[in-house]
C-alpha cells in the first residue's frame, strides 16, 4: 500500500504551525505539573524559565533535577520541549520516548511524542500517541488540534482518490473530537454528499448555514443533498440563496435553473439557464437544459439548435446526443437517429431514453430484434415515464474557496 502522503506541507509554515503547538503546551506546564503537588522548587522554576521563552536557564535548572533523580519524567518531558524548540528532534525524541516508558499514563508525553512526530512527517505514528494524550486529558487541545489537522489531510487525500468512505470515516473521528470545527463539518458534508448519503450532508450542512447563512459551500451542499432526496423545493430555496451571495457564477444559475424545471416552472428555469449562458457562453450544460425545456413543447428547431451548441463544447455529451437523436426521431430521420442514439449509448449505456427511443427507431425501420432488445432494456433501466421522473443530470460544482477541484456531480431534478 502506497504511504499515504503528510497533510503538513514541506514549507515553513508548517515547521511555525508544529512548533506553535509545542509552546501551547510549554505555557500550560506550570499549571499542569504543580497541580500534582510537585514540590521540586528547581522544577518549577525550570518551567517558569521555559513559559518566558528562557531555554537556557530552564535546562539548567532542569539539568540540575535531572541528576538528582534521573527518572524524574516531568523534567525530561521539559526537556525535550526544549530540544523540539532547538531544533534538535532526534534528541526530543528519545526524551519523550523514555517519558512515555516511565510513566505510560503521562498524556504530556504521548501529546509531545504525537507532535513531535507530526513535525517530523511520521503521521502513522502521531496518531496512537496524539489519541493516548487526548483520552488520558480530553483538555489536551495542542494534541485534539493535530489530531482534526492530520484526519483533515487524510480525509482530503482520500476523497483526490475517490475513496469517499475512508474520508468519512476520519472526518466522523474529527467531529467527535472538535463537534464546533465549521471547516471539519462542510468536509464532511461534501463526503456523504459523494456518498449518497443525503441526510447525513443536510444535518451538517443546515449546521453550518445557522451559524455562517452566507457561506456559499454549505448553501450549494446543502441544495445538491435536498436534490439528493428529491426535495426540489428546498433545493431551489437554497440555490436560490447561493444565487444571491455569487451571482456571477454560471453554476449557480444552472443549478437553480435546474430546480425549477423539476418544479415545472419552465419560464423561471429558461431565464436562469439564459443567466447562465450569458455570464459563460462557452458551456454545454445550460444550452442542454434549455433543449430539454424546448422538447417538451415539441420547438424542435430550437431544441435542435440548442444541442448543437452544446455539443460544439462537448461532442461526446450522452444526454445531449440523446435529445438530438430524439429530435432526429421525431422528424423521421431515423438513419441519423440511430447514428446519435447509438453514440449516446456507448457514452453512457445506463440511459434509458437513448435505449427507449433508439428501440423506437429500430421498430420504424422494421429491425424488430433490435426494437424489442433496446425496449427491453429501456424497461429494465425504468422505461422513459420513470427517467422523466428521475433523469440523471450532470453539473459542476462551482469553484468554491477551499474547496477541493471540482467534480462532476449527479443531480437528479425532473
Amino acid at each position: 500500500m502506497a504511504r499515504m502522503a503528510s497533510p503538513i506541507p514541506h514549507n515553513r509554515g508548517r515547521f511555525r504551525w508544529t512548533r506553535a503547538l509545542f509552546f501551547m503546551a510549554m505555557l500550560a506546564a506550570p499549571a499542569q505539573f504543580f497541580a500534582q503537588n510537585v514540590t521540586t522548587t528547581r522544577l518549577r522554576q525550570a518551567a517558569e524559565f521555559l513559559a518566558a521563552g528562557n531555554k537556557e536557564r530552564a535546562e539548567e535548572e532542569l539539568q540540575s533535577v535531572l541528576r538528582a533523580s534521573p527518572g524524574e519524567y516531568r523534567a525530561l518531558d521539559l526537556l525535550g520541549v526544549i530540544r523540539v524548540l532547538q531544533a534538535r528532534e532526534t534528541d526530543a525524541e528519545k526524551l519523550f520516548t523514555r517519558v512515555v516508558q516511565i510513566k505510560p499514563d503521562f498524556a504530556s508525553g504521548h501529546a509531545h511524542l504525537g507532535l513531535l512526530y507530526l513535525q517530523t512527517e511520521r503521521t502513522k505514528k502521531a496518531v496512537p500517541e496524539l489519541r493516548e494524550a487526548v483520552r488520558l486529558d480530553p483538555t489536551r487541545t495542542d494534541a485534539a488540534a493535530a489530531l482534526v489537522h492530520i484526519w483533515r489531510g487524510q480525509a482530503q487525500a482520500a476523497a483526490s482518490e475517490g475513496d469517499p468512505a475512508t474520508a468519512l470515516a476520519v472526518l466522523t473521528d474529527a467531529r467527535k473530537l472538535d463537534p464546533q470545527n465549521s471547516d471539519v463539518k462542510l468536509e464532511f458534508g461534501n463526503a456523504a454528499l459523494q456518498m449518497s448519503r443525503w441526510q447525513d450532508a443536510i444535518d451538517v450542512f443546515q449546521q453550518t448555514v445557522r451559524v455562517r447563512p452566507q457561506d456559499p459551500m454549505a448553501l450549494w451542499g446543502l441544495a445538491r443533498a435536498y436534490t439528493g432526496l428529491s426535495k426540489f423545493e428546498e433545493a431551489r430555496q437554497q440555490f436560490a440563496r447561493y444565487v444571491a451571495v455569487r451571482p456571477e457564477d454560471p453554476s449557480g444559475h444552472c443549478a437553480l435553473g435546474m430546480t425549477l424545471a423539476a418544479l415545472e416552472r419552465p419560464v423561471e428555469a429558461r431565464a436562469q439557464f439564459e443567466e447562465s449562458i450569458a455570464l459563460t457562453p462557452a458551456q454545454t450544460e445550460s444550452y442542454f437544459r434549455i433543449a430539454l425545456l424546448d422538447l417538451d413543447t415539441k420547438d424542435l428547431d430550437s431544441a435542435a439548435e440548442n444541442l448543437h451548441h452544446a455539443l460544439e463544447h462537448d461532442p461526446k455529451h450522452s444526454g445531449a446526443l440523446a435529445a438530438l437523436g430524439r429530435v432526429e426521431f421525431e422528424q423521421k430521420h431515423y438513419a441519423e437517429a440511430t447514428d446519435l442514439l447509438q453514440r449516446a449509448i456507448a457514452g453512457d449505456d445506463s440511459l434509458g431514453v437513448a435505449h427507449y427511443y433508439l428501440g423506437l427507431t429500430y421498430s420504424r425501420m422494421g429491425r424488430k430484434p433490435e426494437s424489442d432488445q433496446e425496449l427491453q432494456k429501456a424497461t429494465q433501466l425504468g422505461r422513459l415515464e420513470a427517467e422523466k421522473r428521475r433523469t440523471i443530470f450532470k453539473i459542476s460544482d462551482p469553484g468554491l474557496p477551499s474547496a477541493p477541484a471540482a467534480q462532476s456531480e449527479k443531480f437528479p431534478p425532473r
